[in-house]
């Protein structure tokens, strides 16, 4: 009597031995039928379209595209010093008014009523936030200096502004250098970048 012999056990479970077979049996007849729908994987992943319609990775500007400057930090730091100092008055001619009655508090300058020191804060006040926005201007950074002459002198009616004062006069100044050597730095690297430089559009 001949014993039949074992077959060898699949590794693999029924249900996924038919899938990888029907699977293979369908991807090489489709090879045979469409050869040119087959796809075949790519080395290199596509690139995924922005939300914008273009490729996503880094933009290169071409030859003779308009290039975006930057804002200069010699005037975001100029303005911004210049608001800090429009405020810094308001607050002075506040104290000056509260303390206009009370003797030993003020200044060697005694302005002649309330509304005399209303006019001289209020007129520093506007003269500061209108030079915060010439900075870029010709000559807005000569006004901008010549107007810390007045802040410095408030402090004849508010003597605490001489302390205050000197400390944004002194924030001016640094202001203008760190500024200025900020963007000669920018320029210089733009002029060896300019593949790194923005473009407008």
């Amino acid at each position: 009597m001949r014993v039949p012999r074992a077959r060898a056990p699949w590794p693999w479970p029924r249900a996924l031995r038919g899938s990888a077979t029907t699977a293979r049996t369908t991807g090489s007849a489709t090879a045979r039928r469409y050869p040119d729908r087959v796809s075949t994987p790519s080395s290199q992943p596509a690139a995924q379209p922005s939300r914008h319609g273009r490729a996503a990775g880094p933009v290169r500007p071409s030859p003779g595209d308009r290039i975006k400057p930057k804002k200069p930090a010699k005037a975001q730091f100029a303005s911004t010093t210049l608001l800090l100092e429009a405020f810094l008055v308001v607050f002075a001619t506040l104290v000056a008014y509260g303390l206009r009655d009370v003797p030993y508090s003020r200044g060697p300058l005694e302005l002649p009523s309330a509304t005399s020191i209303w006019l001289v804060g209020g007129a520093l006040a506007v003269v500061l936030v209108v030079l915060s926005r010439m900075v870029g201007t010709p000559g807005g950074y000569v006004a901008g200096s010549v107007v810390q002459v007045p802040v410095l002198a408030f402090g004849l009616v508010v003597p605490m502004m001489f302390l205050v004062g000197g400390l944004f006069v002194v924030l001016w100044i640094v202001s203008i250098r760190l500024g200025g050597r900020i963007d000669r730095e920018r320029a210089a690297y733009d002029a060896e970048h300019p593949e790194t430089a923005p473009n407008a559009d």
